[in-house]
């Protein structure tokens, strides 16, 4: 540890986390939602659509809601149902509810087996093909045709990239239900389905093998389908997923209630998969100022390494994101921007933190874009980042050419041959020293009014990322669904078992 930190105010800072945490996750324990009981769904096998394109899941657990009610969960009515397309349901009950539960358990039980078969898979192709070194270069890869993205995914890791990353079509994060079967109409994205993971992770399989480097692939499990999305990544191998409802929330306007309880729900199915997961503090910092706002992108990771612990997420895959977002112009904005990101390697050691490229001070020369680039790569080695996500010098301005992303790949690739090990050599001065623990005493201090007043309140006051939700407004809330006395989730069952 370079920065001299106050073992005791870190230890307050996480105490003072578990303590803002604790009545959020009790709220997420006690209620389900309409994508965790698809999720369960989607585990225990149900796939396809009706005529008109409706998920099957999304006709089920309606008509569950509509009949039933959603309080005792989906399974039993389900499983009880003879013939579950005529979309009849009801609430079995003595010797038909055992038979029911049995039935639930067994297929859901199918569908985590797989997920564990994956990870196995994983765990077998990196002891063949082998990890590549970290910082992992992450590139965005996402044209709208899952079938163009794959060629482009696999140049880019011929290129130097170590994780893909598809992100979903804009608007995604809105929609209520997963789309079925490959797609190739979408918008600055490709949509996130079953069929697309299926098809993009064997194309980064066969090209790890050409390779001889394991390439990851993450993509999107936020908004009002997190449970269903973590679900299907778990079953199709994903390595990495954006997991983090604090964006959906303050980016999304989906309802904070909502998408607390889904990202619980989720994170246990990533823990179970092996994905690591990357959380979105970086998106604080481009509404907020990266000084003023500091402390609330790391009172933020405090808080989704609580929420992760609690579903069971190791250090390891916990992905906690920040950001080089810090004005150029500012003098020592490069000693500033040292100094957070090492004050976030210190504090969470064991974690493969995600470091976001600059945006929001991307003016369009792109010189200076290549420049500002190259430093934030350079932040990146000194302070020994998990996870480098690739700038480009058009950022902000266009999807980049596919020049601009070799570009961009060169120029992470010579700071990093360049640098070397370069964060064995770095000491921090006064300067950066004094600044850490001012951002970690902002954090502290932060923690104590979230603590006190409740974490929901905060995001509805607009603590972090400037925007005001307040948790009886936004998108899904109808979704929510408090737990009655005998609710059945037999993923939940199965995940929260005692190892």
């Amino acid at each position: 540890m370079k920065l001299g930190l106050d073992p005791a105010v870190v230890r307050k800072a996480r105490d003072l986390a578990a303590r803002a945490a604790e009545p959020v996750i009790e709220m997420a324990r006690t209620h389900t939602t309409v994508s965790v009981e698809r999720a369960v769904l989607r585990l225990a096998g149900v796939t396809g659509a009706d005529a008109d394109g409706i998920p099957w899941v999304n006709r089920i657990v309606d008509a569950v809601r509509d009949q039933v009610g959603l309080e005792h969960g989906v399974a039993l009515p389900f499983f009880a149902a003879g013939n579950w397309r005529s979309l009849k349901f009801g609430l079995p009950t003595g010797a038909e509810r055992d038979r029911a539960l049995a039935r639930a358990r067994e297929a859901v039980g199918a569908g985590i087996a797989r997920i564990d078969r994956n990870r196995a898979d994983r765990d077998r192709l990196l002891a063949r093909h082998g990890d590549p070194e970290k910082p992992w270069i992450y590139l965005i890869v996402a044209t709208g045709d899952i079938h163009e993205d794959i060629p482009q995914a696999q140049a880019a890791a011929r290129e130097g990239a170590d994780v893909i990353a598809v992100i979903r079509s804009t608007g995604q994060s809105l929609l209520d239900y997963v789309p079925e079967g490959a797609t190739r109409q979408g918008y600055a994205g490709t949509y996130a389905t079953q069929e697309n993971f299926r098809l993009m992770r064997a194309a980064l399989d066969e090209v790890s093998g050409e390779l001889g480097r394991y390439v990851r692939l993450t993509n999107y499990a936020s908004g009002l389908c997190m449970p269903e999305i973590a679900a299907l990544a778990g079953l199709e191998r994903l390595d990495m997923m954006l997991n983090d409802c604090m964006y959906g929330i303050i980016f999304r306007d989906i309802n904070p209630r909502r998408t607390f309880v889904d990202q619980r729900f989720s994170r246990q199915i990533h823990a179970r998969a092996g994905i690591v997961i990357n959380t979105g503090e970086d998106n604080y910092l481009t509404t907020a100022d990266a000084i003023d706002a500091a402390h609330t992108v790391v009172a933020s990771q405090l808080l989704n390494e609580r929420f992760g612990h609690e579903a069971g997420l190791a250090d390891r895959q916990l992905g906690l994101g920040h950001a080089f977002e810090i004005n150029p112009q500012i003098p020592d904005s490069f000693r500033l921007e040292l100094a957070h990101a090492q004050l976030v390697r210190e504090l969470f050691p064991a974690a493969p933190l995600k470091y976001m490229p600059p945006t929001k001070h991307m003016t369009g020369n792109i010189f200076a874009g290549y420049l500002l680039d190259a430093f934030f790569n350079l932040a990146g080695v000194m302070t020994g980042q998990s996870i480098i996500l690739v700038g480009m010098m058009t950022e902000g301005i266009h999807t980049p050419w596919l020049s601009d992303r070799d570009l961009a790949l060169e120029n992470v690739r010579y700071v990093r041959r360049a640098a070397g090990d370069l964060s064995e050599d770095f000491t921090p001065g006064p300067f950066i020293r004094e600044r850490a623990a001012r951002v970690l005493s902002e954090t502290v201090d932060l923690l104590h009014r979230v603590a006190d007043d409740g974490l929901l309140d905060a995001i509805a006051d607009g603590v972090f990322g400037v925007t005001k939700r307040p948790a009886d407004r936004g998108r899904g809330l109808d979704g929510v669904v408090e737990k009655a006395d005998g609710y059945v989730n037999p993923a939940t069952e199965i995940l929260e078992a005692a190892p």
